[in-house]
């Protein structure tokens, strides 16, 4: 079926795909020899894949001058169309000067395996301060999206990419739903209204309490954490993904929620980020989109419900997907359930807020979260990662 079947359509109208065919990947590797090299990071690569297989639905490449300039100042593709984050292979003077307009480039990944090609059609230097300020509303280094910028090169590359194969996931090969998978599934499950939810951390009592609530108001449940590229002091994927399964068996509703991965690497881009994960959902045929506290934030960048606010920047409908915005969940004793400020009567005092930095610590020290914030079964499972790490 194609995307007019759906319940929604990919951004732009079409999904992408641009993983080559047996023939054209055959080619590749006949010329492989002899095609200029290009290596990619870990963020690089991922977003190579996520171009490939249409989750960055309707860019095709890396970014052209032309549509990286809008999307960093205005949040629009030279189109028009909606796009709050930049998809581009940054590399140095002295790897961008050889390379020829017009030519195939061989793309490897840190190991130095060939994985894409890159049809160069243009090379162009940017402001590196500007894209911080603009995307990260910061121009201080430490932070790790800003960080990234100013390490890569200097010279963007840009034109199509191909993706030499879909290779299964390493950690993650059944769950690894791309997004015409997804598509699919939906269809074969007759859900019309489908909710997406982006997370990098482990699930806690407040994530399961928004998608809850979400749940009540839709046909299904995208749950679609990421683990591409994070920071070093995030729960690794593996361990989320273990908390997941342990929801999937004995918290939620097996015919109404979907797990599947995200292979994108986080930015930390916060508002812009949360706009950037929600085209990601919408390629992936949801409907809606949960925006909590704080979405894709990092330290004191971000007020609490900008990644919210940024929605309405838009026309209504113009993103072709609905926000879910929620506010910030909590324990209430006095109610003995979880709640947020809209349903709770309690006063301040009444309410256990516990965010992941505060667990992360709490296992740091050998103390189980409590069963207000995490369910016990998940709690165990980050203990024992927690004291295998250590």
């Amino acid at each position: 079926m194609n995307a007019a079947q759906d319940s929604i359509q990919a951004h732009g109208g079409t999904l992408i795909n641009r993983i080559a065919s047996p023939e054209q990947k055959q080619d590749f590797l006949d010329k492989a020899d002899h095609l200029p090299r290009v290596s990619l990071d870990a963020r690089a690569a991922s977003d190579l894949v996520m171009i490939a297989i249409g989750g960055f639905s309707p860019i095709s490449g890396f970014m052209s001058q032309a549509d990286y300039e809008p999307v960093v100042t205005d949040m629009r593709l030279a189109s028009g169309l909606p796009w709050a984050v930049p998809v581009t292979l940054s590399v140095t003077a002295a790897i961008a000067e050889p390379l020829e307009l017009g030519s195939l480039v061989r793309l490897d990944d840190d190991s130095g395996r060939f994985i894409g090609v890159l049809e160069l059609t243009e090379k162009y230097t940017y402001d590196k301060v500007k894209e911080a300020v603009n995307v990260y509303r910061t121009s201080e280094d430490k932070h790790p999206g800003v960080r990234v910028v100013y390490e890569q090169g200097e010279i963007n590359l840009a034109g199509p990419i191909w993706l030499l194969e879909r290779d299964p996931h390493p950690l993650f090969p059944s769950y690894q739903v791309d997004p015409k998978d997804s598509r699919a599934m939906f269809r074969e499950r007759g859900w019309k209204t489908v909710v997406g939810f982006q997370t990098r951390n482990p699930i806690h009592r407040a994530h399961e309490y928004i998608q809850k609530c979400a749940l009540e108001t839709v046909d299904g449940l995208f749950l679609h954490p990421l683990v591409g590229a994070t920071k070093s002091d995030d729960i690794p994927a593996d361990v989320r993904m273990r908390c997941y399964e342990i929801m999937m068996e004995h918290y939620f509703p097996r015919d109404r929620v979907i797990l599947a991965i995200n292979p994108s690497a986080m930015r930390y881009a916060g508002p812009r980020e949360a706009i950037f994960h929600a085209l990601i959902r919408k390629n992936y045929g949801c409907t809606h989109f949960i925006v909590g506290r704080d979405h894709a934030g990092v330290g004191d960048y971000y007020g609490t419900y900008d990644a919210q606010h940024i929605f309405d920047e838009f026309e209504p409908g113009e993103l072709g997907i609905a926000p879910m915005k929620f506010e910030h969940a909590f324990y209430c004793t006095r109610t003995g359930t979880m709640a947020t400020t809209k349903t709770s009567p309690s006063s301040p005092e009444e309410r256990l807020h516990l965010s992941g930095t505060k667990v992360r610590a709490m296992l740091r020290r050998g103390e189980l979260p409590p069963p207000e914030f995490s369910r016990p079964e998940v709690a165990a499972e980050l203990a024992r990662a927690m004291q295998a790490a250590q």
